[in-house]
């Protein structure tokens, strides 16, 4: 029997927002039109030619109950964090950060050869896990397999698996599926996701057809409906989007800024956490 084909049920136009120390992006989760898509509480695209768009970078913050994956296209972000941590994800990198039950970070982005571009994704903790000990997974870029695809285009294969490859990024609640897959014109792209995880193509180079009926040109996310299968083709341009499925949690959330909590007297704690010097996780 042939799996079900899952259709674009919702295309989103990126709205730019200014945020941190006036870094200016364009978000397209964690808006009026799509605020949330069970796992994943958020999805920025940053980058400029312009440093002054961006140099100001994230200043140190605090996340509570969230994982914050963040990828680079080009450029670097140089981060540290309250627990000793401190270094840079360049292009091609990825950094999987879950910040359990506290951390302070920054992220200040840097030019290379005048580019700096990449993406931030939030992925929402379950319950269990919201106030566990904070941890990172830094995958280089060249751990990082690249599968060709048939007709000459390519596949980054940062978490899931594609044929018999398997992505770096490995035991996250939400068991989900990151590509960055590049076709080039006249081609096509065929991958089977678990049926009831949620999933989207965020587009940022050319266009494609989505679905059977949805051409969707970037920069633009589409969201897909459930099923099996997810299909992309391409005419006369060439796409390159970013591929990302996860597990629902099916749980409540009450998010403030960088915490997503289950309850709000779970956002209220981590305040007065944060004001009484005893929010970062000390075990």
């Amino acid at each position: 029997m042939e799996s079900a084909q899952r259709g674009v049920v919702r295309i989103v136009t990126p709205v730019r927002v200014l945020e941190g120390a006036g870094v200016r992006l364009m978000r397209s989760i964690a808006l009026p039109q799509l605020d949330y898509l069970d796992p994943f509480l958020l999805f920025d695209h940053f980058g400029s030619d312009n440093p002054a768009d961006y140099i100001a970078g994230f200043p140190m913050h605090p996340h509570r109950g969230i994982e914050t994956v963040t990828y680079m296209l080009a450029g670097l972000v140089h981060h540290k964090d309250s627990l000793g941590n401190e270094g840079s994800i360049r292009a091609g990198d990825v950094q999987w950060m879950s910040a359990g039950g506290g951390i302070l970070h920054e992220e200040m982005p840097k030019p290379v050869d005048g580019k700096m571009e990449g993406f931030q994704l939030w992925v929402n903790l379950p319950a269990k896990l919201k106030l566990t000990k904070p941890c990172y997974q830094e995958v280089a870029s060249a751990t990082i397999p690249e599968v060709t695809l048939e007709g000459g285009g390519t596949l980054r294969l940062i978490a899931g698996t594609f044929g018999s490859s398997r992505g770096p990024v490995k035991d996250i609640a939400a068991q989900p599926t990151y590509f960055d897959v590049t076709l080039p014109p006249g081609t096509s792209f065929l991958h089977t996701l678990p049926r009831g995880q949620a999933a989207f193509a965020y587009i940022f180079r050319g266009e494609g057809k989505f679905d059977d009926d949805s051409t969707v040109s970037s920069p633009k996310l589409a969201v897909f409906g459930d099923g099996e299968r997810i299909r992309v083709t391409t005419e006369e341009s060439e796409v390159r989007f970013v591929l990302a499925s996860g597990k629902p949690l099916h749980e409540p959330i009450a998010r403030y800024g960088p915490f997503v909590m289950n309850t709000a007297e779970e956002i209220d704690q981590a305040l007065r956490d944060l004001r009484n010097g005893t929010f970062v996780w000390k075990g």
